[in-house]
């Protein structure tokens, strides 16, 4: 067990963050209610045409909360970890209003958009934490070239995936916004090595996320399709958004206290 303890860094910090994930989802089951009786509904109904137990238990939603609970543990830091938290909380609620609003996707219970989803983009934002960690390790003999040279490709790809997909919603304010946003992130580039590792990171959570939702019609996209490429590389590229944001706002902090410099963390960058 300290062999596990020490691989993954847990510590204090580790547990209060269980807790609190934990205590998240106890109370949106509690507040929402009236959705868990529905989807045990679901599963009584199967129950009683005689499906086996196993094949009534999510398992991918299972492989996705313990994946989460041990990533959101590992090396967790409260004084940097509450940051990402919040600016995945505020990011979310402004990437769901853009989904939702415009109709490119929508919730089975037709809330525009559902507050009961808006805890899940910082813990995901927290388990992406954890797995850029892990890239940088990996990939830190690679060398400037490579990254400069795929950031470019790789943003690219995605800017014109974006306006692909979102063309239909062009006639939307809040459209226009998130492709403007979007383009001065990918032209203004910080660090090309680490923007890539977390799109990477956050794209690889988010084909898992996007898959669980679509294929159990919990939202829907216009395109129907379960779930689109846009969606997946969407993920990663609201990882990145979420990462600059609190960048900058981790600059900004540090410039209002200059003289008490030991108090600040860096921000996904010395980790």
């Amino acid at each position: 067990m300290s062999r596990l303890r020490q691989l993954f860094g847990f510590s204090r910090h580790s547990s209060y963050l269980f807790s609190a994930f934990l205590l998240i989802c106890l109370l949106i089951i509690y507040i929402w209610w009236p959705l868990m009786e529905e989807y045990l509904g679901y599963i009584r109904v199967y129950q009683q045409a005689g499906y086996p137990w196993y094949a009534l238990v999510d398992w991918l939603l299972l492989g996705i909360f313990a994946f989460m609970s041990v990533t959101i543990m590992a090396r967790a830091d409260l004084k940097t970890d509450s940051l990402i938290v919040f600016v995945g909380l505020c990011g979310g609620l402004v990437i769901e209003s853009w989904g939702t609003q415009t109709n490119l996707w929508h919730y089975y219970t037709a809330e525009r958009p559902p507050l009961w989803i808006i805890p899940a983009w910082p813990i995901a934002s927290l388990s992406i934490d954890r797995l850029t960690r892990g890239l940088r390790r990996v990939t830190a003999k690679w060398g400037d070239s490579f990254f400069r040279a795929a950031y470019w490709l790789t943003f690219a790809a995605f800017y014109a995936l974006m306006l692909w997909y979102v063309a239909p919603t062009f006639d939307k304010s809040y459209t226009l916004a998130a492709l403007v946003i979007c383009a001065l992130m990918i032209l203004t580039p910080t660090d090309q090595r680490l923007a890539l590792l977390v799109f990477v990171a956050g794209s690889g959570l988010g084909y898992f996320l996007e898959r669980w939702g679509t294929t159990r019609e919990c939202w829907t996209y216009y395109s129907r399709e379960t779930p689109p490429v846009f969606a997946v590389f969407a993920h990663g590229m609201a990882a990145v958004a979420f990462w600059r944001t609190g960048r900058l706002m981790h600059l900004v902090w540090q410039r209002i206290f200059a003289r008490r410099p030991e108090r600040l963390r860096n921000y996904q960058v010395d980790k």
